[in-house]
């Protein structure tokens, strides 16, 4: 069964500077590529910045296909956080995962909004959205949706054997990267990359903190809280070892859980 290494860029970027950011990804990318990485994940609206107020107007421009022609020119997948005018009308915090070949292979709009700072954008309606790459099943949402049990579940249940979470998580909420995200890992036997921004922004201060979590719990790459580019190797294997003593999803009872159990 095929393996997937990860480089998880931790970013303070450039707020609204759209080339700047872009020079960053590139900078990376050819970093990650050239250590033995085959995709590459950027925090939670990494292209333009997150909390810079109003981004429609960076919306409108081609940004996954800036993104798309990054991960090309570097034989590099990425999953990158960016601003998108949706189809019949409003922005939304996106997602877009390319291959290394610069070809779409998924786009997740965050379909849990967090207070002010989103009420820029318009709600996905799905809690994740699931892609396969090099062999490795994926699912991939945004900061908030991963604080909801629901959603991580339904990533287990879809088979994914890892959760991909570009974040843009801030003080005082510091807690939900060591504590929260572990628990999501382990109750679903998923590898988990939660990938955040550090530094300040506007009026946020990021708490930086990027970790990667495996199936069974153990930690497989953590950042501080300044720019960092960190790796680990998501293997599928793990997942069916971490479920070989004990495991959750085959042992669930939905016909007790009421309103929930059709999830």
């Amino acid at each position: 069964m095929s393996t997937l290494r990860i480089a998880c860029l931790q970013s303070a970027d450039h707020g609204r500077d759209v080339e700047a950011n872009l020079a960053e990804l590139g900078s990376a990318a050819a970093t990650a590529a050239e250590a033995g990485a085959e995709l590459l994940i950027t925090p939670e609206m990494f292209v333009t910045g997150y909390d810079v107020g109003d981004v429609s107007d960076l919306a409108a421009l081609p940004l996954t296909e800036r993104v798309a022609a990054i991960a090309a020119a570097h034989g590099i997948a990425v999953v990158a956080g960016l601003p998108a005018v949706l189809p019949g009308g409003g922005v939304g915090n996106l997602a877009v995962v390319v291959d290394e070949a610069g070809e779409l292979l998924a786009g997740h709009v965050k379909a849990h909004l967090y207070g002010e700072i989103d009420r820029r954008f318009r709600a996905g309606d799905a809690p994740m959205t699931v892609f396969e790459h090099r062999g490795v099943r994926c699912a991939v949402m945004i900061c908030f949706d991963a604080e909801f049990p629901e959603s991580v579940r339904l990533a287990a249940l879809a088979g994914a054997h890892a959760v991909l979470v570009p974040t843009g998580n801030m003080h005082p909420y510091g807690a939900i990267n060591e504590h929260m995200m572990w628990t999501r890992a382990w109750e679903n036997q998923v590898h988990l990359a939660y990938v955040n921004r550090c530094g300040t922004e506007g009026t946020t201060a990021y708490v930086g903190r990027t970790r990667v979590i495996a199936p069974d719990g153990t930690e497989l790459a953590a950042a501080g809280t300044g720019p960092a580019l960190v790796y680990a190797t998501l293997d599928p294997a793990a997942v069916t070892h971490a479920r070989a003593d004990f495991a959750y999803l085959p042992t669930r009872r939905p016909e007790l859980y009421g309103p929930l159990g059709d999830s």
